[in-house]
């Protein structure tokens, strides 16, 4: 028997819907994670609550891990989570050092790299989309480095507390920072020799013309 037109027998009606599905716990855990960004910065900013703040970061750390193993475990990965979830870490990753740097924890010019590389990573976008490619392969030095940046960050807020805790936190978290700051840089090499590649071996793509009646 034929498949209907248009249809996709590789995956079946169950699975298709499940992935589009909005509401499950690992998007609802995404969400909180967005929704905790302006939380954030008032607690840091305008309530100057560096111990508070680091229980938001800890508490967005703990659901970002949480929500990978639950939609693995509860078989509830979709369409929507895929692109919450890296929107969320992104946020994370350019908001958070800016406030940092704001409260003067972090100097300038690490914020200038972290934002930087994202900039240049996003030009990669219109020349892939010219080869009709929508994204590169992820790389693991690239996750890598989103990790080291998301744990340096409550290790340098705890290294604004007085006492024993910010005497041990402070250089853990410059740690973690330097290692994350340089593996970010190098995903982003890695992404362009990538790109480079891409433009090299495959065709533009044109957009066919538009069908006409006779």
């Amino acid at each position: 028997m034929s498949p209907a037109p248009g249809g996709d027998d590789s995956v079946p009606p169950d699975t298709a819907a499940r992935r589009d599905t909005v509401w499950t716990v690992p998007n609802a855990l995404s969400l909180m994670r967005l929704a905790l960004i302006p939380v954030f910065i008032w607690v840091l900013m305008v309530a100057d609550s560096p111990g508070w703040a680091l229980a938001i970061l800890i508490v967005s750390g703990l659901s970002d891990w949480l929500d990978g193993k639950l939609a693995r475990w509860l078989d509830q990965s979709s369409k929507i989570g895929a692109l919450l979830d890296p929107a969320a870490d992104r946020l994370y990753v350019i908001i958070i050092p800016i406030c940092f740097a704001l409260k003067g924890y972090v100097p300038w010019w690490v914020i200038g790299l972290i934002v930087g590389r994202d900039v240049l990573l996003f030009a990669t976008a219109p020349l892939l989309k010219s080869r009709g490619v929508t994204a590169l392969p992820t790389l693991y030095i690239g996750k890598a480095a989103t990790f080291a940046l998301m744990s340096a960050f409550p290790w340098l807020l705890g290294g604004q507390i007085d006492g024993i805790v910010g005497t041990v936190s402070f250089p853990i978290g410059w740690a973690f920072l330097i290692w994350g700051v340089g593996m970010y840089l190098w995903s982003l090499v890695l992404y362009w020799i990538q790109t480079v590649a891409v433009l090299r071996e495959m065709p533009r793509v044109t957009s066919a013309p538009a069908a006409t009646d006779r």
